[in-house]
C-alpha cells in the first residue's frame, strides 16, 4: 500500500485553498463590445471579516448599474458620466463569501478585462486583487473573443 506523508497532502490542501480564496468573475469569457452581467465572487479569508469591496472599473468598460445583496449597499464614483469606481459595504463574515454584480459593456476592442478588485476587512487589513496571473493575489480576468458580426 502506498503511503504519502501527511507534510504533502497539507501543502496541496493549503495550495488548493489559496487558489479558491482569491476574488474571481463569472463570466470568465465573453465578446468585444457585448453587454454582460459579470459577477465577482469575494471570499472572506483569515479568519477576518470583509466590511467592504471596491472594484475600479477598467478603461473601455461602460457600468450600466450595479446591483447588491441583501443587507448591502454600494456607491459608485463618476467621472463626468462614466462610473469609474463601485465600492460595496458588506459584512462578509471569515469562511464565508458573497457574489456582486455589475451589467456592463464590454470594450470594443482587445484581449482581456482585468478586473481589480479591492477588499478591505473589519481590522483595517487590506487586499488588493490586482496582480497577473500566477501572483499572490492576481486579478479576476474575463477573456475578450471578437465581436459578433
Amino acid at each position: 500500500m502506498f503511503r504519502t506523508p501527511a507534510s504533502v497532502l497539507t501543502a496541496i490542501a493549503l495550495a488548493s485553498a489559496s487558489v479558491f480564496a482569491h476574488v474571481g468573475v463569472m463570466p470568465r469569457a465573453s465578446k468585444a463590445g457585448a453587454t454582460e452581467t459579470y459577477t465577482f465572487r469575494v471570499p472572506s479569508e483569515n479568519g477576518m471579516t470583509t466590511s467592504s469591496v471596491t472594484l475600479d472599473v477598467p478603461d473601455g468598460v461602460t457600468v450600466v448599474s450595479v446591483e447588491a445583496p441583501p443587507g448591502a449597499t454600494h456607491k459608485e464614483e463618476k467621472v463626468g458620466d462614466r462610473i469609474v469606481k463601485v465600492t460595496w459595504t458588506i459584512q462578509i463574515k471569515a469562511g464565508a463569501s458573497a457574489s456582486l454584480s455589475v451589467v456592463a459593456k464590454n470594450p470594443a476592442q482587445g484581449p482581456q478585462i482585468a478586473w481589480r478588485v479591492h477588499q478591505m476587512y473589519t481590522d483595517g487589513m487590506r487586499s488588493d486583487w490586482v496582480g497577473a496571473a500566477g501572483t499572490a493575489a492576481p486579478a479576476p480576468v474575463t477573456t475578450l473573443g471578437p465581436a459578433e458580426k
